[in-house]
């Protein structure tokens, strides 16, 4: 599945890539989303596994407050200037990209 949401549409920002696609055989009453966190770039599993917690969190909240496309699968690929980054200023640019996606 990872291959075909590549070929999907994508946003950027400066702390993560979302690509975004509809997949045929995916059910749409749940969120199917994955997080990539490379070793290369980030670092240990420490690292990789807080910034995957920060990012869980953000999304929990996403579907609190607005209305996600649950037609859509996500792939969600960190970039390096994460890890020093705040947690607030992660949430928010995260916040204005999913509502960039309709």
């Amino acid at each position: 599945d990872f291959k075909s949401l590549l070929s999907g549409k994508k946003i950027s920002n400066k702390y993560l890539t979302i690509f975004f696609k509809s997949l045929s055989g995916k059910s749409n009453k749940y969120l199917n989303i994955s997080f990539v966190t490379q070793k290369k770039e980030i670092g240990n599993a420490v690292k990789r596994n807080k910034i995957k917690r920060r990012l869980r969190n953000i999304m929990n909240q996403i579907l609190k407050i607005s209305k996600l496309n649950l037609n859509y699968s996500y792939l969600i690929i960190t970039k390096k200037n994460i890890i020093s980054a705040d947690f607030a200023d992660i949430k928010e640019v995260t916040f204005n990209d999913f509502k960039k996606i309709k």
